[in-house]
């Protein structure tokens, strides 16, 4: 029996183990870095170890230090979570030596399926030679690990070296493996896969589908159980497959075997030998908790009965620090609040008050719907989403109530290219509520006049300034003997965190919360604008500033002062949270400045290089 618990991993993933092990009475044990010293799963662990460092080769890749913090806490088990090292076979066997209980598949397994190319191989597939113009598009994949990072699509043969470099470089600093491959990309497909789960005593079960078609980055957005208008027979030859891969290499545990699916026929992709991030769908639909039986299994227990039996729909949507509209680029920051209705699943390695690092994913949290129907789940999961408090940097929140609503997505008919098509008409012009601003300005009047603020004789109106949604909003209000009042709105109450507007005979309710100056109106962000604004915060036209903190991990080569430049060209790469974004030239001309170096890191708004255009 297992007694105590190692997670080899943070956040999320780690609370979310750690909650099971709690409910079966098992220590747990936690491993953290600098950057994690105060997150909440070193919090929530009965017993933390610390892996000096802030990146993760310095720490969470590091499985001789994980190993030796298992045995100084007097772990006997090891859950290696999702990401970092939970498909390396190499640290599976360094458990397993260290005479501690592995919570995961045979290394053997590991290593005959963690390799992209020779999970191929295994299946009878073959990633591609030589390419050539007639094999274009191609997808260039890291061959161990996941999670989108080391992917790139090439479209023309002269992007080919390139993205193999990119590639090579995102998957070493990600995984510690530089390895990829090339295969065809199939153009507009759907990303289906089958949950496994294998025992030691020679039992398979599938546990239906679940479709992850909404993806950016190559990396799941919005996943769901079971996967939609899947025909009958394709659904049991893709089960057929997943139980052919799951024996092939005599699989134990929690797996998933993942197929993009297109013009009806199921083109195998991988098999990730570890938990998915969506695996909580397939909970909610099968009514198990797959955590508790990898726990079991580890311990050589025996899948218990039959197979359970599935149960209504489930979706989940990931909710990450980033901006959609800006390259989908992440976002660092203290997040203030994180405040989910009752109703749904929340999975989260958050509470209030955490700081969102540079070093890591910025997934902010999981959210979860169950409900009868497909339909009852999204319009579930979409309302939950629009009720939640999320205060801090920009998020992907409103993005994912518009994804759930859209018609192509409801209708089941997305496919891997959603986003492609409509991102733009997703994310410009999206409805702001145009009394937010009032909202914002009447509590902050009331929040700083503690003595209401009227005056016997007529005045002029108090002016306020915010930006919202890209545009600037000037509001006006009095304070009178009656209160605060304002042109067209009655205001019924207002207080520094809560303003009731009578519009048009209508009450609406606005929840402000204010954290220096920014401000949150209900689901509405807001920038509190200074009267005067300061001409000295100009830049230089053609300045290029950094969209993120991050580290400049390369710059194009030969690249100085004084050459000149095409628009669109790279000019440098910046890794944040995992992953590589290029910083390129907005339009034709000469690049002026480059004040940065390889190595240097830098904090949003830092000067990057100037391009004087033609």
């Amino acid at each position: 029996m297992i007694s105590s618990v190692l997670v080899a991993n943070r956040g999320e993933i780690a609370c979310r183990v750690f909650r099971t092990c709690r409910e079966a009475g098992i220590r747990t044990v936690a491993v953290h870095s600098d950057a994690d010293a105060h997150a909440l799963h070193t919090r929530t662990a009965d017993t933390a170890v610390r892996l000096p460092g802030s990146t993760p080769a310095e720490t969470y890749l590091r499985g001789d230090l994980i190993v030796k913090a298992a045995v100084a806490a007097g772990a006997d088990a090891v859950h290696p979570g999702y990401g970092f090292l939970s498909e390396n076979a190499d640290f599976a066997r360094a458990v397993l030596d260290a005479g501690l209980v592995w919570i995961g598949p045979p290394p053997e397994a590991i290593e005959a399926m963690a390799s992209k190319t020779r999970a191929k191989e295994l299946m009878g597939l073959a990633p591609l030679g030589e390419v050539t113009e007639a094999d274009l598009p191609v997808l260039v994949k890291a061959a161990a690990g996941g999670g989108g990072r080391g992917m790139r699509i090439v479209r023309r043969l002269a992007d080919l070296d390139g993205a193999l470099e990119g590639a090579r470089a995102e998957a070493a600093s990600a995984f510690g493996d530089g390895e990829v491959f090339v295969e065809p990309y199939v153009e507009n497909g759907r990303h289906v896969e089958v949950q496994v789960l294998a025992d030691t005593h020679g039992t398979v079960w599938t546990l239906g589908t679940r479709d992850c078609s909404l993806q950016r980055r190559h990396q799941k957005v919005i996943e769901e159980a079971p996967a939609p208008g899947l025909p009958e027979e394709l659904e049991r030859e893709l089960h057929t497959l997943a139980v052919r891969a799951a024996r092939a290499v005599d699989y134990v545990g929690a797996g998933t075997v993942e197929f993009l699916v297109a013009d009806g026929r199921a083109h195998f992709l991988e098999m990730n030998t570890r938990l998915q991030v969506e695996h909580p769908v397939t909970e909610a639909v099968f009514g198990i908790d797959l955590v508790a039986e990898q726990i079991r299994i580890a311990e050589g227990h025996a899948l218990a009965g039959t197979l359970p039996r599935p149960d209504g729909h489930a979706v989940e949507a990931r909710l990450y620090a980033e901006d959609p509209a800006r390259g989908w680029a992440p976002q660092t920051g203290i997040l203030h609040r994180l405040a989910v209705p009752d109703g749904v699943r929340l999975d989260t390695g958050y509470t209030d008050g955490d700081e969102i690092g540079v070093h890591y994913d910025p997934m902010l949290a999981k959210v979860v719907a169950h409900a009868p129907t497909r339909a009852e789940a999204l319009r579930r999961l979409a309302g939950a989403l629009e009720r939640t408090a999320v205060h801090g940097p920009a998020t992907n929140r409103d993005l994912l109530v518009r994804s759930l609503r859209h018609e192509e997505f409801t209708a089941g008919r997305m496919d891997t290219g959603f986003y492609d098509r409509h991102l733009a008409a997703l994310t410009d012009g999206a409805p702001a509520d145009p009394h937010a601003p009032l909202a914002a300005a009447l509590a902050a009047a009331r929040g700083r006049s503690r003595f209401g603020g009227w005056r016997n004789l007529p005045s002029q109106p108090q002016t306020r300034r915010y930006a919202m949604a890209g545009e600037e909003h000037e509001v006006h209000y009095r304070h009178t003997r009656d209160g605060l009042t304002a042109d067209g709105v009655r205001v019924v109450h207002a207080d520094a965190a809560l303003v009731v507007l009578e519009v048009d005979g209508v009450q609406r309710r606005f929840e402000v919360a204010c954290y220096g100056d920014r401000v949150h109106v209900n689901a509405t962000a807001l920038t509190a604008l200074p009267r005067f604004p300061d001409p000295t915060a100009q830049q230089a036209p053609g300045s290029l500033v950094a969209p993120m903190p991050g580290t400049v991990v390369r710059i194009a080569e030969g690249l100085e002062p004084g050459a000149a430049v095409a628009a669109g060209q790279p000019i440098l790469w910046l890794e944040a949270m995992k992953m590589q974004h290029h910083i390129t030239a907005p339009a034709d001309g000469t690049l002026t400045s480059l004040p940065v170096t390889v190595g240097q890191q830098v904090q949003v708004g830092t000067l990057l290089a100037v391009v004087q255009q033609a």
